[in-house]
């Protein structure tokens, strides 16, 4: 779609950086809120997102090389994975949280909102670079990324493993679903809810188990449609396999007997 936003020479900001660079600022001010609410401090939350920041990408970027088996991946440009930025970003801060000695299951509900706005604004800007799109659709809402990486020409859909008609020549351009934005929707509605949640006193865990939960099963139900060539199981992807293992761990953490409800600071 919009790849590039402004180029000078052999420099450029793309359209992906600057809505990674929303994603983080929007979610570093989510977190220091949320962390007043729950009564961590600010400079916690400073430090959740420089590490956040820092794990999520080294894992996203060991994810993509470890799924193409290829190390020199880890100093492409391009390919960064939710799910391997996700567990990256879970060590990192889980380190820091040992470290710092602060409440695992506090600041991991603490944390919850700031996800989900973080991913919200971060699958818009796969959008706009045309990346991590779906099969194609003959619905009104499909869209084409001529300039896509790669673009949704018949030929790269193929290579995806899509089965597309054999008739259709290989560079024609096809309109796909776009899971990008279909995720977004998802992550802003999985944000509104986790404030809600978060304003009522609930057992410790229970926030960060809801956001467990609503990712994996977004995230499973997005895979359908999506163009994926990395389904090793069957008709299944190893992002819908990790999806289900979140599942099973919300469900745990959620039903588990939580222990004393968090006191709540409103006026924060």
């Amino acid at each position: 779609m919009f790849p590039t936003l402004l180029k000078f020479g052999s420099f450029e900001i793309t359209t992906f950086g600057l809505m990674m660079f929303i994603a983080f600022v929007s979610a570093g001010w989510i977190l220091s809120r949320q962390f007043q609410k729950y009564g961590l401090t600010d400079e916690m939350a400073s430090s959740m997102v420089m590490y956040a920041a820092i794990g999520g990408i080294a894992g996203a970027k060991i994810y993509y090389a470890i799924l193409f088996h290829d190390w020199h991946l880890l100093f492409d440009r391009a390919g960064l994975v939710w799910y391997g930025g996700l567990a990256g970003g879970f060590l990192a801060c889980t380190w820091l949280i040992r470290h710092r000695r602060v409440d695992f299951l506090t600041a991991a509900d603490a944390t919850a909102p700031a996800l989900a706005i973080g991913y919200a604004f971060g699958r818009i800007g796969c959008f706009l670079v045309g990346d991590d799109y779906g099969r194609p659709t003959n619905g009104w809402w499909g869209v084409a990324f001529p300039k896509g990486s790669p673009p949704t020409t018949a030929e790269a859909l193929r290579e995806f493993g899509v089965k597309v008609d054999p008739s259709i020549p290989s560079y024609e351009v096809l309109r796909v679903h776009p899971t990008q934005l279909y995720e977004s929707a998802a992550a802003f509605l999985m944000f509104a809810i986790l404030l809600w949640y978060s304003r009522r006193t609930h057992a410790k865990g229970r926030a960060f188990a809801l956001f467990l939960g609503m990712m994996g099963v977004e995230r499973f139900l997005v895979e359908i449609v999506r163009a994926k060539d990395d389904r090793f199981f069957g008709p299944f992807t190893v992002a819908q396999l990790i999806s289900t293992l979140l599942v099973i761990i919300a469900i745990v953490l959620f039903v588990r007997r939580g222990e004393k409800g968090h006191q709540l600071n409103p006026g924060a």
